[in-house]
């Protein structure tokens, strides 16, 4: 289970990454602090946040996730055994890529992280308003003051992020290392089409988010009386992806699952790690036993015919 560099940060994590959207909202504190125990025991190093997370469940604000995570480094002392991922942009209270902003956003988020520096700090999301060379030079400042290590990209297409990349390479400024798309067995074209040529090209690190596809890729939704059970997300799900392309998705993923014996979302993960370029996908869990079948995929290696069979499934 050899780790893989972010790029060329210097950064080195395991090949699967834990988001930290759950925390403070899904997972409690008690649960939080478990799920970040075990993944340094598990060795999934890398915990990837944001400010705005989440202040989409009732009775938040946002910044919880980051305060959840800053009270378990200074009570477990593992700050050393874990890469921390955060990023600006999106939250109402900190909004947008402005110097001022990513600056004020830092601080903030060191403050409930509890630690003096971020180790990759990410654009969420694209800022048309403000000129890449301001939005990058904020960025240059804050790894000059020692606040940061890295920085990545979030949301980019691919010809702002193509932009972005001249622009610090003419202007001598830090450029992105990363990119964090959207990005799974169902959902491809998006990333394949345009981006992934650019970020191989020039040899980006990647870290996917929604690996599972909001829960599909875990085979738990195969009807719609299986999203019945489920929450609002379900009935969406299903909605979105339970199709013919996404029964003959499922229908392979069965496959080579019942020839591994493996679980059906170990599978869909295996696949993304397996793919040229991909640096870890970001997965979620709300229980340990949960995030124990996550983490196996990182160990499932799957067979050229495999990974064919998957990528004829979903095609188109």
């Amino acid at each position: 289970m050899a780790e893989r560099e972010l790029g060329h940060s210097g950064l080195r994590i395991s090949p699967l990454a834990f988001g930290g959207n759950v925390f403070g909202w899904s997972a409690d504190e008690a649960t939080s602090f478990a799920l970040l125990d075990e993944c340094v025991a598990l060795g999934i190093d890398l915990i990837d946040t944001a400010d705005v997370y989440s202040a989409w469940a009732d009775g938040n604000t946002g910044g919880e996730s980051e305060t959840l995570i800053g009270k378990w480094l200074q009570r477990s002392g593992k700050r050393h055994e874990v890469t921390i991922a955060t990023k600006v942009a999106k939250w109402s209270q900190r909004p947008g890529l402005s110097p001022a902003n990513i600056q004020a956003a830092c601080e903030d988020s060191l403050r409930r992280l509890r630690t003096d520096m971020i180790d990759l700090y990410q654009a969420h999301e694209d800022d048309p308003s403000v000129p890449l060379e301001d939005t990058l030079g904020a960025f240059s400042r804050l790894i000059e003051q020692g606040k940061v290590r890295a920085i990545g990209a979030s949301n980019y297409t691919a010809p702002r992020l193509a932009e972005a990349l001249e622009v610090s390479r003419r202007h001598g400024l830090p450029r992105y290392e990363t990119l964090q798309p959207p990005y799974n067995l169902v959902d491809r074209a998006g990333y394949e089409r345009e981006l992934e040529p650019l970020v191989r090209e020039h040899g980006l690190g990647v870290i996917g988010y929604y690996a599972l596809a909001s829960g599909f890729l875990s085979g738990k939704y195969r009807s719609e009386s299986d999203a019945a059970k489920s929450s609002a997300r379900g009935a969406q799900v299903v909605k979105q992806y339970l199709n013919p392309r996404g029964k003959r998705i499922l229908g392979a993923l069965d496959d080579v699952a019942c020839r591994h014996a493996a679980t059906v979302a170990q599978v869909a993960l295996a696949w993304l790690i397996a793919r040229p370029g991909i640096t870890a996908p970001i997965v979620s869990a709300t229980s340990l036993a949960q995030l124990r079948e996550l983490a196996a995929a990182r160990t499932l290696l799957l067979s050229k015919a495999d990974i064919a069979a998957l990528d004829s499934a979903s095609a188109g």
